[in-house]
């Protein structure tokens, strides 16, 4: 399979996430995992310095919540369908943080509940499991809430350090899922899950691109409140469309 660079973020321009491709999700509901953090769109939650994107946590008092975070979509500025995505991030350490890199589809904004829209996990990763990632799907047949998601998890405390490059390739009938340009999973459409129909495969139509970095709930389970303030860090975002 070929690919060509469609749409990219280096992350060249300080301060604000570029508002051309990114946008501040902001709330502090829970977001139907028990999280603690609200997030908010003010500039020391996420922000651009040096070449890099910081999404960063606090443990403050606000809107009614005791810490603070972000998440950023490309939801309404780039929807992705096929292809390939390239994500180097660095993760945060400590007991509480739940970071992810991961995407919904745009029919989720247009009422169509979770799970039925559709969810891609490329990374997900809590603190008091360190080194441990996970690559899931989430359809409304296999889900989380019933167990049956297809997902992967690759152990490694290499990945506690330093930048590393989460990636996935997507087509019509696959989903296969990288780590520094190493193969570790293909999904496929009609496996043993038989994820065959929208209740099983809804991964044929438009999505958008999350990272957000949550804090508690009912997977990042308790807080060590000595970590704050703690920082996920992204050096590029690369979406590439198929040319053979």
């Amino acid at each position: 399979m070929a690919y060509k660079l469609l749409w990219q973020d280096v992350f060249n321009q300080d301060g604000k996430p570029d508002e051309s491709i990114w946008v501040y999700e902001t709330g502090g509901h829970g977001f139907g995992n028990g999280e603690a953090q609200y997030y908010t769109d003010r500039l020391e939650n996420a922000f651009v310095k040096d070449g890099i994107l910081n999404i960063v946590a606090y443990k403050e008092d606000y809107q009614k919540n005791h810490y603070t975070s972000a998440k950023l979509t490309t939801y309404g500025k780039k929807s992705i369908l096929f292809g390939r995505v390239e994500v180097s991030a660095k993760l945060p350490l400590g007991h509480g943080t739940w970071p992810a890199i991961w995407l919904l589809s745009d029919a989720f904004k247009a009422g169509t509940s979770w799970p039925l829209c559709g969810e891609i996990d490329l990374m997900e990763h809590v603190g008091h499991h360190p080194g441990f990632v996970h690559f899931s799907l989430h359809s409304k047949s296999y889900n989380h809430l019933n167990h049956l998601q297809p997902t992967h998890i690759v152990e490694d405390m290499n990945l506690t350090e330093g930048f590393h490059e989460y990636a996935f390739e997507w087509d019509e009938t696959e989903l296969r899922f990288f780590i520094d340009q190493k193969h570790h999973v293909t999904f496929h459409k009609g496996d043993e899950h038989r994820l065959t129909d929208i209740g099983g495969w809804p991964f044929h139509q438009p999505f958008y691109l999350i990272l957000n970095l949550a804090l508690g709930g009912w997977w990042g389970g308790k807080i060590d409140d000595s970590i704050f303030p703690v920082t996920m860090q992204f050096k590029y975002v690369k979406v590439y469309e198929r040319i053979g």
